[in-house]
């Protein structure tokens, strides 16, 4: 049998042609435009046959009679046995013109070409789309019924279908395949569509909580799903059967989940937490359309969505089809494909492997440079407290990446030791000496920075100071709440806010404010640091919400416990588990490659949460922890030594690991 297929080289088209070839004897002709004349060789090496048995024909879906030329068609005409449309527009985002013309106009030639060459049968795939938002069940022998043809997608599906109904002069099929996905065994696929918009969403619940956490999320409407296998070994077997012109098949899964289900199920196929507790998005059916309508042309309502969909990963069209009201009979296909051991396997079956490939070689993130190199070479970047600890394990990676590094601290001989220490690795620093803690030294540094470097393009405010007294033990020791807010929290807004205008001028910098665990879980006997650092927090989620349109970004990095000088001091955290000052860098780094709001651990995460929802709890475990472990001996103000620890502190530290006590 002689074939042409149109759309041979797209996502369902490859595989229809490898199908079909399998086949003994058959040969394909396959339209293909001139430009994409250096693409044969890779196709029929994918196909697994010689030029004999897969012929290019060039020409143009657009143009009358696809522009092939005249002795193309005298060699086609009368020697077409099967002619299958596949070329479209998949696309809920494209736009109206190019798929008016693309699905519709398109289909119009090539139903024409069809007549012209005398092909006896004309394969269609058109979609589930063509039935609109159609209110109920959609039958294979329903056409005309299709209603809510609003949006161009399926305005131009049904356009399409319709003129192969009433246009097409010889046998034809039409084949309306549910929301294609990915190959049930593979999981390949070539492009990010429908279910899987929702996949950056899940994979970032899954970093940010453990999978046994239970969420909430929406249950919507069902949405049909079908492997790209399934697909095309329906279409292949139903074209080749006889006495079924004239007809449409469903290629659909019998028993479609609703969105929440289908969520779940990807959920679980990443490992990530599941929506134990679904809302109905129905719910908001009752909201007349005129309302939305009139809501969404609000500056500050339409602003927010967008933000808050662009912050997901989610394109705006994908949320009108979260109530998607249709639901598919296929009892024709099942017919037609009885015996023949081709059926749509259910998700659950396959979506491990779906999510393997998209994670593998989809994930948007694979595309983009996120390496820490990417994001700093030649840029300016300066770390505050750079001397030592977390800034001088930061200041060795940024300076590795290439960026312009700079470091400033109050000890000029701890400033060259690191300076000598970037050095011999091979890598450049510049040093400055100064004391965040004075405003006067902090606005005579802001100048030198501007003079010098043109301002800074990331901050790392790191430089702090951290106190762990119990607050009955400070009654008498006010200048300890005093000076840690003086260098954590004033220095810290006196170096920004000299920073910020070279920053908004050049319409782009980063400021990323280190702060602590502290203040998601309120640790006790840190009144004074944790005070101090939460006063940042909330000047910087001001920041940033004012700064959002003018390319500023800020990041608040909660820092578990880490093993610096700062807490030398304290020697029962000599056995405590904590970051070393490299692991910390790397929240820094990952800060400055993804800019990120927060950054903070599960731990701290989880400590949030607790205070928010049954806060007398976490008082009863924080208390629990207070009494469980010691003062230092500096805040008790003797050289006792501590007492070793006892099984349940150790157990504890483990439990709460980063956590201060």
């Amino acid at each position: 049998m002689q074939y042409f297929i149109t759309g041979a080289t797209g996502f369902i088209g490859k595989r229809l042609v490898r199908k079909i070839l399998a086949r003994k004897g058959s040969v394909v002709y396959f339209l293909m435009r001139e430009a994409g004349r250096d693409k044969v060789p890779a196709l029929l090496e994918y196909w697994g046959v010689s030029k004999t048995r897969a012929i290019p024909v060039y020409g143009d879906l657009r143009q009358a009679d696809l522009g092939v030329s005249d002795a193309d068609c005298a060699t086609l005409k009368g020697n077409i046995d099967h002619l299958f449309h596949l070329a479209a527009i998949y696309d809920m985002k494209a736009g109206d013109e190019e798929q008016m013309q693309t699905n519709v106009e398109g289909t119009r030639n090539v139903v024409n070409f069809a007549n012209k060459i005398g092909a006896k049968c004309f394969h269609h795939t058109s979609s589930i789309a063509a039935a609109g938002m159609y209110e109920g069940i959609f039958r294979e022998d329903m056409f005309d019924e299709a209603e809510g043809l609003d949006h161009p997608y399926f305005a131009t599906k049904h356009e399409s279908e319709k003129i192969v109904r009433t246009e097409c002069k010889t046998p034809w099929r039409v084949y309306r395949p549910g929301m294609v996905v990915g190959d049930s065994k593979t999981g390949e696929m070539d492009k990010v569509d429908g279910p899987y918009y929702f996949f950056k969403l899940i994979q970032r619940i899954r970093q940010m909580l453990p999978p046994w956490m239970p969420t909430i999320g929406i249950e919507g409407g069902r949405i049909n799903i079908v492997p790209v296998d399934y697909v095309v070994n329906a279409m292949d077997h139903i074209a080749h059967k006889d006495g079924l012109d004239g007809r449409a098949f469903h290629l659909t899964d019998p028993e479609p989940m609703r969105v929440g289900e289908v969520l779940n199920t990807f959920c679980k196929a990443a490992h990530a937490p599941t929506m134990s507790m679904r809302v109905n998005a129905a719910l908001l059916g009752f909201v007349p359309k005129s309302v939305k309508k009139g809501l969404m042309s609000l500056t500050p309502v339409r602003r927010i969505t967008e933000a808050i969909m662009k912050d997901l990963g989610l394109p705006s069209e994908v949320m009108q089809f979260v109530n998607y009201p249709t639901r598919f009979d296929n009892r024709e296909t099942e017919r037609a494909l009885k015996g023949s051991g081709i059926s749509c396997p259910s998700l659950d079956s396959y979506a491990a492997p779906i999510w393997d490939y998209w994670e593998r070689n989809l994930d948007p993130d694979l595309l983009i440079d996120r390496s820490l190199k990417g994001q700093v070479k030649g840029k300016v970047v300066l770390i505050t407290g750079g001397s030592s600890g977390i800034g001088l394990a930061t200041a060795h990676k940024v300076a590795e990446a290439g960026a312009i590094t700079i470091i400033c601290g109050r000890d000029e001989d701890k400033l060259a030791a690191a300076k000598k220490e970037i050095n011999e690795r091979g890598f450049e620093v510049i040093t400055y000496s100064m004391d965040a803690a004075d405003m006067d030294d902090c606005d005579r540094f802001v100048k030198l920075l501007i003079e010098n470097h043109g301002g800074v393009d990331v901050l790392v405010n790191n430089a702090g100071r951290s106190i762990r007294r119990a607050i009955e033990a400070s009654f008498d020791r006010f200048h300890d709440f005093e000076r840690t807010m003086q260098l954590n929290y004033f220095g810290c807004l006196r170096l920004t806010m000299g920073l910020l205008p070279s920053m908004i001028a050049k319409r782009g910098g980063h400021v990323i404010n280190i702060s602590s665990i502290g203040v998601l879980t309120n640790a006790p006997r840190f009144s004074a640091y944790v005070a101090s650092k939460a006063a940042l927090e909330a000047w910087t989620r001001c920041a940033a919400s004012e700064m959002s349109d003018v390319g500023i970004k800020f990041t608040t990095i909660n820092m578990p416990l880490v093993r610096t000088p700062m807490i030398a001091p304290t020697k029962l955290y000599q056995n405590v588990p904590t970051l070393t000052p490299d692991e910390a860098a790397d929240l820094i780094a990952e800060a400055i490659v993804y800019k990120p709001v927060r950054i903070a651990t599960r731990v701290g995460i989880f400590g949030q949460v607790l205070h928010a929802l049954m806060p007398r709890v976490a008082h009863t475990v924080l208390n629990t922890t207070f009494r469980m472990f010691p003062d230092s001996e500096a805040a008790r103000g003797d050289s006792k030594k501590a007492p070793q620890l006892s099984a349940d502190q150790i157990a504890m530290q483990q439990l709460l690991r980063g956590v201060h006590f």
